[in-house]
């Protein structure tokens, strides 16, 4: 470890490796490359200018420079003492407007950056849509690389690729781990599948940190292309969402030398949870916990047990955010309890010690008095070779408190899909193989617009959004007259996600 690595601050190795492997290559992109030494006297000369304008503590990114000078900027700002917030180029200009003017205002009291300083912003959704922003000091971070290097081993220190935008917090992780680590990061202003294959295949990047909807265009494009195996990736990096680990064998096949993990974790916390990935584990099963993770499980306040036994997840590390920044909507916030935080997860441990996670608070459903995870019935649903991807819904209903229904996406033929896709029957019959006979789905709808957040995730908000506006119009439409005949895509907003109903 460098004295830089040690010191507790993001950027403070930038200077060893300038030093020790200036010409090693530090960031590239398609367009644009640098080298430590390069960036080093790049990012020295932006904290100047950032400490002569007498900038505040908090700097919002210019979401509008090129993903590299992006990265130099905000290598620029946290090495003047500040913190830098990133923005998603997407947003509309209200968006932006609003997450400025509910950023810090104040000015730099102090003359350096501590361990304990804040360094980041970043933003996740919130239930009302509009970003969240939490806060992290130098500190979580710095033991976040660390970690990682520790359960994944030395290849998580080498050159990496994240082929996705500094918006997310996954892959600016990805990002500083490669310039903390000294290996480098090759970066994407667009993902591109083909691209990143190549990138891959080149030898350039013997590690990827990537989401899951990345790895599947990735497999797809690879199977389409009948191309050759990859020899030259060593590790693969799975999180952001859920991995259909039906895949697994099939991923292994294109990169047959890599070591695959998935992990889990959250912004406010960081890293909790890893395994090697398993094509034949419980789609629950996220791992056990890293080495500086500590875990609790406790009943939700009012209800003694969830789902069988099933309680919220709490976690005490010295990886976890420091704050909200702007308004929290208290439906998702994260609940703190002195040195243990929950982002509002369920889940259990079990025998073996292993996390195993239910699914998010505010995504269950209560159907006849009994509770569902949405997520529980989602990996049931995906698991089917016909399906793609699944959503799950409650729809009030007056008699069971809510009815369970369920969105799809038709996966391609190519992946094992059937000819013919299977009927609503079927569907119910296949989920009744593996669920209690409640958490059946009562309707289907198919997606083929599929909405996704800015981090890959699905977007299960927008599909509800869709849900209750096709409920509605189903309701108002259906008619004697309509009997027999298949069900109409509901009519709905431009670029809205467009449900028909399965017969």
């Amino acid at each position: 470890m460098t004295p830089g690595q040690a010191s507790g601050l993001v950027h403070a190795p930038l200077a060893d490796w300038a030093q020790s492997r200036g010409e090693a290559l530090a960031i590239r992109s398609r367009n644009e490359s640098l080298t430590f030494a390069q960036l080093h006297a790049a990012v020295t000369q932006r904290a100047a200018a950032h400490t002569k304008n007498q900038a505040p503590a908090t700097v919002l990114l210019d979401s509008a420079l090129p993903l590299v000078q992006r990265l130099v900027d905000f290598m620029g700002i946290i090495a003047s003492g500040r913190c830098a917030a990133v923005a998603d180029p997407d947003w509309p200009a209200a968006v932006l407007h609003s997450v400025q003017g509910a950023l810090p205002v104040d000015l730099m009291d102090a003359p350096s950056a501590q361990p304990l300083s804040p360094f980041y912003v970043g933003y996740t959704s919130g239930s009302t849509g509009l970003p969240k922003g939490f806060r992290r000091h130098h500190q979580s971070w710095v033991e976040s690389f660390r970690v990682c290097l520790q359960a994944f081993g030395p290849d998580a220190a080498a050159c990496v690729l994240a082929p996705g935008r500094d918006a997310h917090s996954l892959f600016l992780f990805g990002m500083l781990l490669g310039l903390w680590s000294g290996g480098g990061v090759v970066v994407q202003e667009r993902f591109s599948a083909v691209a990143a294959l190549d990138i891959l295949r080149s030898g350039q990047t013997p590690a990827l940190i990537t989401a899951p909807s990345q790895l599947i265009l990735m497999l797809d494009v690879a199977r389409h292309k009948a191309l050759a195996p990859i020899d030259a990736v060593r590790l693969i990096m799975i999180s952001g969402a859920r991995w259909m680990r039906r895949r697994t064998a099939e991923l292994r096949a294109l990169f047959p030398k890599a070591r695959i993990v998935e992990f889990y974790g959250a912004s406010e916390t960081s890293f909790i949870a890893w395994m090697d990935t398993d094509g034949s584990s419980p789609a629950d099963v996220v791992g056990r916990p890293f080495a500086n993770v500590e875990l609790q499980i406790r009943a939700v306040p009012g209800e003694p047990s969830h789902g069988g036994g099933a309680g919220l997840i709490y976690v005490r590390s010295p990886m976890l955010f420091m704050d909200y920044v702007g308004a929290a909507d208290d439906a998702t916030a994260a609940l703190r309890d002195g040195d243990w935080l929950s982002v509002r997860d369920l889940g259990t441990l079990d025998a073996q010690g292993r996390l195993c996670l239910a699914g998010r608070q505010n995504r269950m459903i209560v159907t006849g008095g009994k509770n569902l995870f949405a997520e529980e019935l989602e990996a049931v649903l995906e698991a089917h070779p016909a399906i793609a991807l699944a959503s799950a819904h409650g729809v009030e209903d007056t008699r069971r408190g809510a009815q369970v229904v369920a969105i799809i996406q038709w996966a391609d033929a190519a992946d094992g899909a059937t000819a013919t896709p299977p009927d609503a029957l079927q569907l119910v019959a296949w989920c009744r193989q593996s669920l209690e006979a409640f958490k059946a789905p009562r309707k289907f709808y198919v997606c083929a617009n599929w909405p996704r957040t800015a981090s890959g995730k699905t977007d299960h908000p927008r599909l509800a959004r869709s849900l209750q506006h096709s409920t509605s119009a189903t309701e108002s439409t259906d008619s004697p007259d309509q009997r027999g005949r298949e069900p109409a895509a509901v009519p709905n907003a431009t670029g809205a996600p467009c449900l028909h109903p399965l017969p």
